[in-house]
């Protein structure tokens, strides 16, 4: 089966039994292109019986898929990765108009997407072997050894700001390790994890083992309680995170992976590359339009260069940061996701206003002539504010940097754990030994020394405290995708009993 990239969503937003296709339903909601702000489609929501249905397929083709060994599924997703590379400029363009971000990146998120296929298809035959066990008796009357299994279907709830990155993350480990997978996007993004579906199908993924299903809360809901789901991998808010943790055990007992929001901290000391330090606190901000949840929007910076490190930070964001139409190949700012959300940015903007604050530039919306209707947002550069301002303790998900001075080493890091989040988190310094020190002492799952916003599949990705548990990526994740089971053998041949 050869893969075509489609023109349009004529072709249905779900993916059922191995094929694009749409639903019956009482419902729907608006598929929205953040580049122009219009309606290019209305999906519908899944019903329960849709879910039902999805499931089942899943269940049913799981069998067979986990039945063939990691080398021989492998074959299947590195030939995904191959796909995505040789198609990568459409799919890019694809994800731009599901969500708004700039061209250039997008390309990324594809090369990204391929290799994390590549990493697990290579990984999943050595990581997913079991092992003997030497026990008391072995080798002459005893054997023991272990079997890593699948779990059966895996049910994923992905977000809107990587929407095709975030799904390979959680697909791509699951099917390496045997598992079927039911999908629902988010209903901002819904396209991408579609796309991929027609993607491994046309690698030869048997019909059924990935299923995407359409939708809000409830539709999540329906597949988070189900009792054929046998694991769970969300990302998104934190409230949305406990909602699907209580829900996970109301019908049976599942583990879950939650990848939540962040509120994270970049640390900047005066003995630091004012340059460097202005580049990595531009990536940590701006990146996505800001919509990126491991944003370091907490910038503490030492008093002794703040002002330094302020001008060129405006500076380089005067120079650097061209808002426009995400497919031009000039643009640097793209469209945040949707009018809602671009009005919670400005609702942070005026709170910081009223609680102190001076946007030093930025914090309104512009119109880039060709998609004036589009959702753009100028990023903002914030001083002024306390550590208690609302703006500084919840997460923005927007371009906003928050610049806060700091004295010494000791304080810094009290002030920046002073926080429920736990994701990720920098420091800068031209002191090594200081910037290890710290970053044992920072409550999070990912720490940068002198860059920010880095990103490997061989690496894990997680956070701490209400950042969510469990990781995405690295040899951790496929081995949380599977299961292990002890086999004890008597290689005698009678049996005894203590009775």
């Amino acid at each position: 089966m050869s893969f075509k990239t489609p023109s349009d969503l004529s072709g249905g937003l779900y993916f059922l039994n191995g094929s694009r296709t749409t639903v019956e339903s009482a419902n729907t909601f608006d598929v929205l292109e953040p580049r122009i702000g219009a309606v290019v489609a209305k999906c519908p929501i899944a019903e329960e019986q849709v879910v039902e249905r999805a499931v089942q397929q899943a269940a049913e083709a799981q069998q067979a898929w986990g039945d063939l060994t990691p080398l021989q599924r492998g074959r299947v997703l590195h030939k995904v990765a191959e796909i995505m590379r040789s198609h990568l400029e459409e799919i890019a363009r694809w994800e731009v108009k599901t969500n708004g971000k700039p061209i250039y990146e997008a390309r990324v998120d594809i090369e990204s997407s391929a290799d994390t296929f590549d990493f697990f298809a290579g990984v999943a035959p050595a990581v997913l072997q079991g092992d003997h066990i030497d026990v008391p008796g072995g080798p002459t009357s005893r054997l023991v050894y272990t079997r890593r299994e699948p779990l059966g279907v895996v049910g994923c709830i992905g977000a809107w700001n990587y929407p095709l990155q975030t799904c390979v993350w959680k697909v791509a480990p699951a099917l390496a390790a045997g598992n079927a997978v039911v999908y629902k996007p988010s209903p901002f993004a819904p396209a991408s994890p579609v796309l991929l579906g027609e993607i491994l199908a046309a690698a030869g993924l048997p019909a059924g083992v990935y299923n995407v299903v359409q939708g809000e809360g409830e539709t999540g809901k329906l597949l988070c309680v189900h009792p054929l789901v046998r694991k769970l991998s969300f990302t998104g808010s934190v409230a949305s995170g406990m909602a699907v943790q209580r829900q996970a055990a109301t019908e049976n007992v599942k583990p879950v992976t939650l990848e939540l929001g962040g509120k994270s901290e970049l640390i900047i000391f005066d003995d630091s590359d004012v340059k460097s330090a202005v580049a990595a606190t531009m990536l940590a901000n701006f990146l996505n339009q800001g919509q990126v949840c491991t944003n370091a929007t907490r910038v503490f910076v030492q008093r002794g260069i703040l002002e330094a490190f302020t001008a060129e930070l405006l500076k380089e964001c005067d120079e650097k940061l061209k808002i426009g139409d995400p497919l031009r190949e000039d643009t640097r700012v793209g469209a945040n996701i949707n009018e809602g959300h671009l009005n919670r940015i400005f609702d942070f903007v005026e709170s910081a206003k009223q609680e102190g604050g001076q946007v030093l530039r930025g914090g309104r919306r512009v119109h880039p002539s060709g998609v004036e209707n589009g959702f753009y947002f100028e990023p903002a550069v914030i001083v002024g504010l306390k550590d208690n301002a609302r703006a500084v303790r919840e997460e923005i998900f927007g371009a906003c940097c928050l610049l806060l001075p700091f004295d010494t080493e000791e304080e810094v890091v009290k002030r920046a754990n002073d926080t429920m989040y736990g994701l990720a988190a920098g420091v800068f310094s031209g002191n090594l030994a200081r910037c290890h020190r710290i970053s044992s002492q920072l409550q999070a799952g990912t720490v940068y020394i002198n860059t920010y916003n880095d990103t490997e599949v061989n690496v894990p990705f997680g956070g701490y405290k209400n950042s969510g548990h469990g990781r995405e990526n690295g040899l951790d994740t496929l081995r949380a995708y599977s299961q292990v089971k002890a086999i004890y053998v008597n290689i005698q041949d009678t049996t005894e009993h203590c009775f």
